[in-house]
């Protein structure tokens, strides 16, 4: 979930190079810091950016965020011309960053995803915001009185708490990737269980108390060998650790004290909150179709304000990686290719407008539909009065035995038609193939060949395709399974198998193809884990009583895909995704307190008989 500025060069609109943009920024535009004052009397550090253009009022865009606004000093500038926001400045936006309550250069105490005030004298991150507001409108000369506001990740989270704020000067705001909650299916939890590497690599630096405001970032924990598959194996128990951390990690601990869905995580669940926005404030919602952290978190906070609120809402979902709009061109992640700039096409057809026309009262937002969303396989940018589109049907594939996946039921039944493999905590199957030490974006795409290959992976296999099939919405596991012990995890994953002769054509840039071969190639199109345990309650989780024939059911997040004609649609059963997600003892014991030897193997049945037909329901459009 951590998001800062790229360093990568992104040129859109036609605009200079970032040496001469820099050069364009600091001769035409005044930096200030001041400190603004909330209602309960805490000084926030903000960082004015104010073109020098003082013919005209300009819009502010907000800026709110946890990862520091340096570099500091009135004399430094943030390197805004080697990213798409130099089209703000270039358009004399007044832009504004602020470090949040209790981090970086601000006073008070930081709180992780506060949770929404309980009373009306209460402070939270909607009241800070609404005060900055309310401060930067009346005291920075020459604004237009319209203020618009976005964030990346959790500075996401706190762009939701801007809309949620209800200043009347706030009339657009975007969270891009934005952290709605951490249980469910954003950044440290998916569907209970605990995303292990990405939750400690994030608070062994980020976790650290500040006993007073500072311009640094701590460092975080020293690793011992560059392999995440070694270290988190040989580290073994979440208890270990824990013991890694110490105990001044107020969120880390609080995290272990509250292993299940209760009042700790709901109330910091923003999509709880989002009734409480303005209709006359806009919202655009951004987020990646392979956002490895907060890929939920785009798809279920749209659909929140959708059904809650009465605003102008909308949904923008490209084929990117976490923050992957905001840096680079986006034409590829990993080995899959998407043909066009995509992020170029997104600011200037999408971000740009919106905020134009919202915060300037320039140009139009009628070709910004509901939702935006690419769609994987077919390479193209569909849009839609609705998400899910009104033509969505849901349609079952089923599992058959003999690895087989067709439309139609198994006609058999009995409790001896089944797939079966041993999950053994000693041997997790890795998320992706390789030695890595940080978790890769990648993965998200990830050829899945090196899975399929695992005995404790199963691997169900369409005919090839003999004509295309659109999937547009959430992906549903519902899966019949038996144990022979009390826990387990199931994760479910959706592969696009391409042509053995398949090969991407590429040019050189100078008006030659070229191929790109991907014959074979894997395409993870959606993967997600589910703890066992909470198949029935995220809140009461229960054991599974071993041998006896159980459903498990469980959402994926939404998918944009085409598996084209020729390709094949392929399901995985595995039951570790390893060290992506821990390891599940397989006994229903606290994972958080358990020992090395509470870990054991496990024997899964995945049936696929008439009377238990295990499958994948589908959200299939006409093509």
């Amino acid at each position: 979930m951590l998001f800062l500025f790229s360093a990568i060069p992104f040129l859109a609109f036609g605009q200079a190079t970032p040496a001469e943009d820099s050069a364009w920024l600091v001769t035409h535009y005044t930096k200030k810091e001041v400190y603004i004052t909330m209602g309960d009397g805490v000084k926030l550090f903000t960082a004015i950016y104010k073109p020098i253009d003082s013919e005209t009022a300009h819009p502010i865009l907000l800026n709110r965020t946890p990862y520091s606004i340096g570099p500091y000093g009135e004399d430094k500038f943030k390197a805004f011309w080697a990213t798409p926001y130099m089209a703000y400045f270039r358009d004399n936006y007044i832009m504004v960053l602020q470090d949040v309550r209790g981090k970086y250069m601000s006073e008070g105490e930081f709180k992780d995803v506060r949770p929404y005030r309980k009373d009306k004298n209460g402070i939270d991150e909607s009241t800070d915001t609404y005060d900055a507001i309310d401060w930067l409108v009346k005291n920075v000369t020459g604004n237009n009185g319209r203020v618009g506001a976005y964030g990346i990740s959790y500075p996401g989270f706190y762009a939701t708490m801007a809309a949620i704020s209800g200043h009347p000067a706030l009339k657009a705001v975007s969270p891009q990737a934005p952290v709605t909650e951490w249980f469910l299916g954003d950044d440290f939890h998916h569907n209970g269980a605990f995303m292990e590497m990405d939750g400690f690599n994030f608070y062994s630096s980020f976790g650290k108390p500040r006993p007073k405001p500072t311009t640094s970032n701590p460092p975080g924990f020293q690793y011992y060998t560059k392999d995440n598959y070694k270290f988190y194996l040989e580290t073994g128990t979440l208890k270990n650790l824990a013991n890694l951390l110490g105990d001044s990690i107020k969120f880390w601990n609080e995290l272990y004290a509250h292993p299940n869905y209760d009042y700790f995580w709901k109330e910091r669940n923003t999509r709880n909150f989002v009734q409480h926005i303005n209709d006359s404030t806009a919202t655009l919602v951004v987020g990646g179709l392979f956002d490895a952290e907060d890929c939920y978190g785009a798809w279920n906070l749209y659909r929140a304000i959708d059904e809650k609120a009465h605003n102008s809402n909308k949904l923008v979902m490209g084929p990117w990686s976490h923050g992957g709009w905001s840096r680079g061109t986006g034409e590829y992640l990993g080995n899959v290719r998407f043909g066009s700039k995509t992020s170029v096409w997104y600011h200037e057809n999408i971000e740009k407008p919106f905020f134009d026309y919202y915060l300037q009262g320039k140009g139009s937002v009628d070709n910004i539909k509901a939702a935006n969303i690419f769609f994987s396989g077919a390479n193209e940018w569909r849009s839609f009065e609705k998400w899910p589109p009104a033509s969505e049907e849901n349609k079952t594939i089923y599992l058959h035995m003999n690895g087989s996946l067709s439309w139609a039921a198994s006609p058999t039944a009995g409790d001896d038609i089944y797939n079966k493999y041993t999950s053994d905590p000693a041997k997790p199957v890795p998320y992706a193939d390789g030695v890595h030490m940080a978790r890769t974006r990648e993965y998200m795409d990830d050829d899945q060949r090196f899975a399929e290959r695992r005995p404790d992976v199963l691997a169900y296999k369409t005919d090839t395709l003999e004509e295309d099939i659109t999937l547009a919405g959430p992906v549903i596991a519902d899966l019949y399974t038996s144990l022979t012990t009390t826990d387990a995890d199931f994760i479910v994953k959706l592969v696009d198998v391409f042509p053995d002769n398949f090969s991407y054509k590429e040019s050189d840039g100078k008006g030659n193809g070229k191929d790109y071969p991907m014959g074979g190639y894997e395409m993870l199109v959606r993967g997600e884990v589910m703890r066992g345990r909470y198949r029935k309650s995220f809140s009461e989780p229960e054991a599974f009583e071993p041998g006896e024939i159980t459903e498990v059911k469980y959402t994926l997040p939404d998918v944009a895909h085409v598996f084209k004609k020729g390709h094949r649609i392929m399901v995985q059963v595995q039951s570790t995704w390893f060290p992506l997600v821990d390891r599940n003892p397989q006994q229903f014991i606290d994972i958080y307190k358990c020992n090395k030897t509470d870990f054991v193997p496990c024997d899964i049945k995945i049936f696929c008989s008439k009377d238990h037909p295990s499958g994948i329901v589908l959200p299939v459009v006409a093509n």
